[in-house]
């Protein structure tokens, strides 16, 4: 666990035109995220992370997004939670990437994995992808990943053509272009069972812990979390990696000061994990934390997970537009500063 830990926004970038939402349409919901990549920023927060997803009301093309929050900030890193790599190219995303973080001044933290459930059935074979006979979609994630790894670690990809002008003198093979120092240490895996972990681990990933948990064995989600975390610990500092090691976790916190808070969030408190079933098996999702400040720090110390990770996103309502979450973010840059975490 790093002696600073950080906290963040996780935006999942609704729009709908339903009463009292102010994200009526993308333009808005992108424009906005834009804006909360600023406030959260002022407020002194550490991250500003993005949810991705296809055929849905919702942000599907991170990398625009991410250039443009890195341009209008200085200090804040840029993430998303996580790109689905069933619908990548993957040297066509380690150039956009690659890039994005160039114009941010080396500030992308990029989530990855094979993906989450979806509205569409047909997606990936709508983009142009297929997975071969005997191959499962997470087998191909996993070999998108490490390609993408490899490009953007300046990895020699394409055979230079010695009759071309372009092709540098006496180089035979190319890496893509551009290239950005340090981005691979920045990749974070999304992991929802502790062997995924393990493996992203091995691999040399940073852990995004995901905000459900696969392969439910009864225990408390904090608690199974922070033993995903324990274990992903234990092999990444087996594996001889130096491009990883780094881990977080996601929360709905909403502290009440307010009567706005009140109304929005003072019956939202759940005392109890979230069940459910997912890809035939069982699913658990933690609490909402919501209450008084103090009330919210002291959950958040319980919090075995929380507690020992290195990253903590917070889910953010962005259809309650940017004034509300810029209240939001100073109010859980103050717990940062309560429970000693900044």
């Amino acid at each position: 666990m790093s002696e600073r830990k950080k906290i963040g926004f996780l935006n999942f970038g609704h729009w709908s035109s339903a009463p009292g939402s102010r994200t009526p349409d993308p333009g808005a919901t992108l424009t906005q995220t834009i804006e909360m990549a600023v406030a959260a920023e002022e407020a002194g927060m550490d991250g500003a992370w993005v949810r991705s997803h296809h055929f849905q009301h919702m942000i599907s093309s991170p990398f625009p997004l991410l250039a443009a929050m890195g341009a209008v900030t200085r200090t804040i890193a840029l993430g998303t939670g996580v790109i689905d790599l069933r619908y990548e190219n993957p040297l066509y995303m380690a150039e956009e990437a690659a890039t994005t973080d160039l114009i941010s001044g080396g500030r992308l933290q990029l989530g990855i994995s094979r993906g989450s459930p979806e509205a569409a059935r047909d997606g990936q074979h709508q983009f142009g992808y297929e997975v071969e006979d005997g191959q499962s979609w997470s087998d191909l994630a996993q070999e998108r990943g490490r390609r993408f790894r490899q490009a953007i670690s300046g990895g020699m990809i394409a055979e230079a053509d010695p009759n071309s002008g372009w092709a540098p003198p006496g180089q035979d093979m190319l890496p893509i272009q551009p290239q950005s120092r340090g981005l691979v240490n920045r990749i974070w895996w999304g992991s929802g069972t502790i062997a995924s972990g393990v493996r992203a681990a091995r691999q040399g990933y940073n852990l995004l812990s995901s905000t459900l948990l696969l392969q439910d064995d009864g225990r408390p989600f904090h608690v199974q979390q922070a033993d995903q975390i324990a274990q992903y610990r234990a092999a990444y500092a087996e594996s001889g990696h130096t491009t990883g090691g780094m881990t977080a976790v996601t929360r709905s916190v909403f502290p009440i000061v307010s009567a706005e808070d009140d109304r929005y969030f003072g019956g939202r408190k759940e005392a109890r994990d979230s069940f459910g079933h997912l890809e035939g098996g069982r699913a658990r999702s933690g609490p909402t934390y919501s209450g008084t400040p103090d009330e919210v720090a002291d959950l958040l110390r319980g919090d075995e997970a929380v507690q020992a990770a290195d990253w903590v996103l917070l889910a953010n309502p962005n259809q309650l537009g940017v004034e509300y979450n810029t209240h939001l973010f100073a109010q859980w840059a103050g717990l940062a500063r309560v429970l000693g975490w900044q």
